[in-house]
């Protein structure tokens, strides 16, 4: 099985819808500890994404992927723009010029886009950021395709481990961010960066393992 263009289509279009339906909850995570806008930046920036995708349409994955990153990165304020846009356009280089794409280059694209998060970020595993979804999230890409898994098998996995990393961010003292500013008062809170990053993946699971 493969992802296909169509597929990652659907997805960006179905994580907008997630965003929105979410928007007032990842607002109110960000309101405990951070600046209250993080729900309503996203929103806003995959309100452009949409935009940005019917002339876009006919290109391969890569240049799609790509095309949202700049999208993000005009539109979503803060630290998500620059984070997000990050995501989008370092997974895009990996599997830039196909029009489908296998578990393995998924790990792959995953890999480099969370290498590129946390260089533009400087966040560790552990500082309660998104991070601590996107580690969890590709080690289990890699370990399911190491493995021979099928796609939905690894996708599955995969969104698991970056619920189970956002879970992990609860009790953790953010060290990273507007968060940080808050020292031991951040801890008991769920990390909102987090939380988007695993409707991110979810999203990908739920819709790629149907499509596929």
């Amino acid at each position: 099985m493969a992802v296909t263009r169509e597929d990652v289509l659907k997805w960006i279009r179905a994580y907008a819808e997630v965003l929105a339906e979410n928007m007032e909850y990842l607002t109110e995570l960000d309101a405990q500890i951070g600046d209250a806008d993080h729900g309503a930046n996203m929103n806003r920036g995959f309100r452009t994404v949409l935009q940005k995708l019917p002339d876009n349409e006919d290109k391969d994955i890569g240049t799609i992927m790509k095309v949202v990153g700049m999208a993000l990165l005009s539109k979503v304020g803060g630290a998500g723009g620059p984070l997000y846009s990050t995501i989008f356009i370092q997974a895009g280089k990996t599997i830039d010029g196909v029009l489908e794409f296998e578990l393995e280059d998924w790990a792959k694209a995953l890999e480099a886009a969370t290498t590129g998060v946390i260089n533009l970020g400087k966040a560790s595993l552990g500082d309660k950021t998104m991070v601590d979804a996107l580690i969890p999230a590709v080690e289990a890409l890699k370990e399911a395709s190491q493995q021979g898994l099928s796609l939905g098998e690894g996708l599955a996995l995969s969104a698991k481990a970056a619920e189970d990393g956002m879970i992990a961010t609860i009790p953790l003292v953010a060290r990273k961010g507007r968060a940080s500013y808050l020292g031991e008062r951040s801890a008991g809170h769920q990390d909102p960066g987090a939380t988007s990053t695993f409707m991110l993946l979810d999203t990908a699971a739920k819709v790629w393992a149907n499509d596929c």
